[in-house]
């Protein structure tokens, strides 16, 4: 980080910490009161009300709900900025005193918890706060900033969304696009590395067909449920037996459902599965070896039709471009000190994040902010129980407020800088 960069950085940051009370507030009503992918209408107007408070131009309805501030402040680079709105159908069991309580109908039209299980609602809060921080000291940066806040990153609707209606001719084309997430990991800290630093990812449905039968009368039938049975546990050969040790893939099988009643064998069975990759090539043979399997055993139990292999979603692989992760990684450094930056591996949730930067030919970088109270890690680390920690989409996930939120902003509004920093 050159002179520039620090003291328009110091500048830029002045006014943060009387800004983090407001953020707090925001925060935990945001959390309190979580939204369904897609349905994010209160959060975005939340949104979109200080974007407009704050003197952005703004944009709302972008992919459904989508929230888009153009801020411009004279010549220089443009850079966007993301943070994500939607909330998971989980029951929250955090026992906060703003924990949510609500309760939504989800796609399917079956009424389900909803809770902030993964941290959106911290994204929320840091974008409006480096907006606010940009908009009010304007003399410390130059170029322009597109704040972006997005619906359905749960369901890799989302961008998706954006995109499709209009996002990339509508708006200025970034120089950089730049995305955080909230994981485990000590708060106060960020980590990131160049290349690939989330997972692709591809969930399935496959219904298996059979004939129904009596309980007592096997014979009489083609049991899905035996089909269903020898299918997840063949599944558990791929990354064993047709991925390379020095790869890497997870194939998980997340819903096995078939029958109503113990004496009755049903005509068919369903199962949803989740698959990570950090490869294209491998991507594509565990699919195809999905597919083989499942048409196989099923032609082995003489179904009386094939299978039906269905997409749910798919997220790209996400891939950090290095010379803009090395420019962030430094800034970081010079801000936090080096003991707060960390390097990460590729980690295997995945993101719709990196369609924004695909879609505009941009290179994009996203990172990770830790949010575990740094007490706590440190003692699981220490007693071999990190495993034991309350993850993301865990229903006992909440960040530590304090440092991580002042973190995240600060992570913001740094890596923006070390592009729009005034000269």
């Amino acid at each position: 980080m050159n002179d520039a960069q620090t003291d328009s950085l110091t500048r830029l940051l002045a006014s943060l910490p009387d800004l983090l009370p407001t953020l707090e507030t925001t925060y935990k009503d945001v959390h309190a009161h979580p939204e369904l992918s897609m349905q994010e209408t209160r959060t975005a107007g939340i949104a979109a009300k200080h974007l407009a408070d704050n003197g952005y131009e703004v944009t709302t309805g972008v992919g459904k709900t989508g929230v888009v501030g153009l801020l411009r402040n004279g010549d220089g680079p443009t850079v966007m900025l993301r943070a994500d709105m939607d909330a998971l159908p989980v029951q929250e069991a955090t026992g906060l005193d703003y924990a949510s309580t609500v309760s939504a109908t989800d796609p399917t039209g079956k009424t389900v918890p909803v809770a902030h299980a993964c941290g959106h609602d911290m994204h929320v809060a840091w974008l409006m706060g480096a907006s606010a921080l940009f908009a009010r000291t304007r003399d410390a940066w130059r170029g322009t900033l597109i704040v972006l806040f997005q619906p359905g990153e749960e369901t890799a609707q989302g961008a998706r969304a954006m995109i499709d209606d209009g996002l990339v001719t509508r708006f200025p084309k970034p120089d950089v696009v730049l995305g955080q997430h909230v994981m485990v990991g000590p708060a106060g800290t960020v980590a990131g590395s160049a290349g690939p630093i989330t997972s692709a990812a591809d969930s399935l449905q496959i219904r298996l067909f059979g004939r129904g039968a009596h309980g007592s009368m096997p014979q009489a039938s083609i049991d899905p449920v035996v089909m269903a049975a020898s299918v997840v546990l063949r599944l558990q050969t791929i990354v064993s037996r047709e991925v390379a040790a020095t790869e890497a893939a997870v194939v998980t099988v997340g819903v096995l459902q078939a029958g109503t009643k113990e004496n009755v064998i049903p005509d068919e069975a369903l199962i949803k599965l989740n698959v990570r990759t950090f490869d294209e090539g491998v991507r594509k043979r565990v699919l195809a070896a999905i597919t083989r399997i499942v048409n196989a055993e099923a032609e082995a139990s003489g179904a009386p039709r094939p299978p039906e292999i269905t997409s749910l979603d798919s997220y790209p692989l996400n891939v950090n471009d290095k010379a803009s992760s090395d420019r962030i990684a430094e800034a970081f450094r010079a801000h936090f000190s080096a003991e707060r930056v960390h390097h990460t591996g590729p980690a295997p949730a995945s993101e719709d994040f990196g369609c924004f930067g695909t879609e505009w030919h941009a290179p994009s970088v996203f990172w990770f902010v830790g949010g575990t109270d740094p007490a706590l890690y440190a003692k699981a680390k220490a007693d071999g129980r990190l495993n034991e920690l309350p993850v993301n989409h865990s229903p006992k996930f909440a960040p530590v407020l304090h440092p991580t939120l002042a973190t995240g902003v600060e992570a913001m509004v740094a890596a923006a800088l070390a592009w729009n920093a005034a000269r």
